[in-house]
């Protein structure tokens, strides 16, 4: 983990203008040229890109590859929580008669990447990756696993961002507003600064106390918020950042993020030190593993154990369909409850069986 990169991930969530040094951090870590972030919601994209790759994906978009291009429907249809690779979806010969990659990134010089897809419960439809120069080679598998680390703080940032319309935050008042979802921000000592007219319109889930604090009605989601605090200041991957907050039939209702203020996001809120932003569910049926893992937190496998508890498998047919043991599945099991707030195998099931994309934002 990197601290530092960490924190201009979540300044760049309200001063979208600096993004583009954050790709190239990402690109240095994979020996690739440069990255870029593509963010849609109800069929209107925006994007950026480093600025040694603006020009190109500038056509990218103008020419009309992005609308043809299939990278993004197979990041998605892949439906796993983190960086993907070509070879991850493509062979050899299928790469190379893809006419995306032959007449487009080829004959630029690019053609290798390492992209994930974020679908948020929000509609938000977002894509991170970042582009090698062909000769250079397919990125490799450890510096794919570096990105993943970043991958839940990318994810939090890019909502944000993508809520926002990678336009810089105006102030504190305007962009809580302009956010389009319950949010509040609060100072370090958890006193709420600010809140917008959503955060007030949820008194089943949040209540006000005095001195402008508030509390969570779901009581494990109200002790995850306080412990989350100070974990904002470490960079460590136990740390839950995305928790949900359940109604009284204790199924999963919304999810609640805590997003840091970091460097020059304080010149827009002041005295802040973060913000909880909140997420709605709907529907009823299994969550996808990459929701899942967006909303919450959890790594693959532990990701890969809650579905199966949603969708009614036991824990053997887990442990044989992931081809490892019971007590593997039992030890990833122990960290879904703590980090979904749960104490039984049995509240899985229920808090998660709320927890939908909606639809399929592949097609987008």
């Amino acid at each position: 983990m990197k601290p530092d990169l960490i924190d201009r991930i979540y300044e760049c969530s309200f001063v979208p203008e600096l993004w583009p040094g954050v790709p190239d951090e990402l690109a240095t870590l994979a020996d690739a040229r440069g990255g870029l972030l593509f963010a849609v919601r109800d069929k209107v994209l925006n994007w950026t890109s480093s600025t040694n790759l603006s020009e190109v994906f500038q056509t990218y978009v103008n020419d009309g590859w992005f609308t043809r291009c299939t990278r993004r429907v197979c990041l998605f249809s892949q439906n796993q929580p983190k960086f993907l690779v070509e070879h991850d979806f493509w062979t050899k010969d299928q790469l190379d008669d893809n006419p995306i990659y032959r007449d487009f990134f080829r004959p630029r010089g690019l053609g290798w990447s390492a992209g994930t897809g974020l679908a948020m419960p929000t509609g938000d439809n977002i894509v991170f990756s970042v582009e090698r120069a062909y000769d250079r080679g397919p990125i490799e598998k450890a510096q794919v696993e570096t990105l993943n680390t970043l991958r839940p703080h990318l994810a939090r940032a890019a909502l944000i961002a993508a809520r926002l319309g990678l336009q810089s935050a105006k102030g504190a008042n305007d962009t809580l507003a302009a956010m389009g979802l319950p949010a509040l921000v609060i100072d370090e000592d958890g006193v709420v600064i600010e809140a917008n007219a959503l955060m007030n319109e949820l008194p089943g889930h949040v209540k006000w106390r005095t001195q402008n604090r508030i509390l969570l009605t779901d009581a494990r989601a109200n002790e995850l918020l306080w412990a989350s605090l100070p974990g904002l200041d470490s960079a460590t991957e136990t740390a839950v950042h995305s928790f949900p907050l359940r109604g009284a039939d204790g199924r999963a209702a919304m999810v609640a993020h805590i997003v840091p203020i970091r460097r020059s996001a304080h010149d827009i809120f002041a005295r802040a030190y973060a913000l909880l932003v909140v997420t709605p569910l709907t529907a009823r049926r299994a969550p996808s593993v990459e929701l899942l893992r967006s909303l919450f937190d959890l790594t693959s496998s532990e990701a890969r154990v809650a579905r199966g508890l949603a969708t009614g498998e036991s824990l053997d047919d887990i442990a044989a369909s992931g081809s490892v043991t019971r007590n593997t599945v039992r030890s990833q099991l122990q960290q879904v409850l703590e980090k979904t707030g749960g104490t039984r195998q049995a509240e899985i099931t229920a808090l998660l069986s709320n927890a939908v994309l909606g639809q399929d934002r592949s097609k987008e």
